[in-house]
């Protein structure tokens, strides 16, 4: 699939400055790495969201996390050290 856009000569000319030094392979090559990151960071907020809601929903106890704490401390106090 093709995508055409236009962008200013600044911005032409900072992707063309990359290009130069070697941080990207083409202006094509950086669209697709910018396009990337941009859909990549849109997933973890709505990941991230997703998880916040859960914990408001159903907010962690301190029974969720104590047998954390306590299989912790018990693994640590059996180490040979």
């Amino acid at each position: 699939m093709q995508l055409v856009t236009r962008v200013d000569d600044r911005l032409a000319a900072e992707v063309d400055a990359l290009v130069s030094a070697g941080v990207v392979e083409s202006r094509s090559d950086a669209v697709r790495q910018a396009l990337e990151d941009l859909v990549d960071r849109h997933r973890r907020r709505e990941i991230g969201a997703r998880i916040v809601d859960g914990y408001r929903r159903l907010p962690q106890t301190d029974d969720d996390v104590g047998f954390t704490d306590e299989a912790t401390l018990a693994m640590i106090a059996e180490e040979p050290w």
